[in-house]
């Protein structure tokens, strides 16, 4: 493989892991765009999504849909998911969150790591602490000369990019969206031209969920497994990418994500092995602690030092 042909499988690589964190990062950038939350329990939703998409692909596959109709039973899965997720989003924000809505910040935020770990340990006595394997329905891939792109990761990168255009212009065009933005902006202003702020809330928590539920089986179907621990790093490195692109800003969340998946796939390809994809991690949230001393409010800007 040839020196350029190496750059562009690291850049496939790390366009499909950034995509995935970026899906994730609009969740933390939502809610904190909207109540100023750093939700912490974000990425275990993350982790239930990809559950739920194992439990629901083996259904399908009990039924014989997935030999018959891939598409068809990957769509129920996605959906499914979502729909879980997004459930568990709305519940998590009416039982832990909304009642604290006027406490001091702090306490929302350790109540937000006590959902992390109250969710972890419930997923952990539900379904076991042994790795989860998905299944391989996704095989083969392009070859050009050298440079491999697998079906998978084309499918991880079209999703994921539908999801965004989707978001995008949700939030622009809809009426819903400019209440969002609206309540991001002055919620007791957006509450004075009627604006139901509570709903707002409920609606971004289920959003932000439901893009979590699809990255977190994409990122099952990319690795082969899951276990109840991997919406921690996960979410981590999805709020690193937030914190990057500007935490409450969408457009920076996205951008954050990419980046973020590009940096660990050129240090995992370019440092000597074994080094380089154990360390992988290490220039992740080494980013994060530059991005916060030089440049708090990220690469788009969102006001976000002192809130942090």
């Amino acid at each position: 493989m040839s020196f350029l042909e190496y750059i562009i499988q690291q850049l496939i690589n790390g366009l499909t892991i950034g995509a995935v964190y970026a899906l994730i990062a609009l969740g933390y950038t939502m809610v904190y765009g909207i109540i100023e939350l750093i939700n912490f329990a974000h990425g275990e939703i993350y982790m239930i999504g990809a559950y739920i998409g194992i439990i629901t692909l083996g259904v399908l596959s009990m039924q014989g849909l997935t030999q018959n109709s891939l598409a068809l039973a990957m769509g129920i899965v996605l959906v499914v998911s979502m729909v879980y997720c997004a459930a568990y989003g709305f519940t998590m924000e009416r039982i832990a969150y909304r009642p604290l809505r006027q406490a001091p910040r702090l306490s929302p935020l350790i109540t937000a790591l006590g959902m992390s770990i109250f969710l972890q340990n419930y997923v952990m006595l539900t379904q076991g602490a042994r790795d989860k394997f998905f299944p391989p329905l996704f095989t083969g891939g392009i070859n050009i000369d050298e440079v491999r792109i697998s079906y998978i990761q084309v499918f991880i990168m079209v999703i994921s990019v539908l999801l965004m255009i989707a978001l995008q212009l949700f939030i622009k065009n809809t009426r819903l969206g400019k209440a969002m933005r609206a309540t991001a902006q002055d919620k007791k202003m957006a509450s004075l031209v009627g604006i139901n702020i509570d709903r707002v809330i409920s609606i971004t928590f289920i959003i932000g969920s439901s893009l979590a539920a699809v990255a977190g089986i994409m990122v099952g179907m990319y690795y082969g497994l899951v276990n109840f621990y991997i919406g921690y790093v996960a979410g981590l490195k999805a709020f690193t990418a937030a914190v990057l692109g500007g935490v409450g800003n969408i457009a920076g969340a996205m951008l954050g994500g990419f980046l973020l998946g590009l940096l660990e796939a050129f240090a995992a390809g370019f440092i000597p092995p074994p080094h380089g994809a154990q360390y992988k991690d290490v220039f992740a949230f080494a980013i994060l602690v530059l991005v916060l001393i030089f440049r708090p409010s990220g690469l788009l800007g969102e006001q976000v030092a002192e809130k942090i």
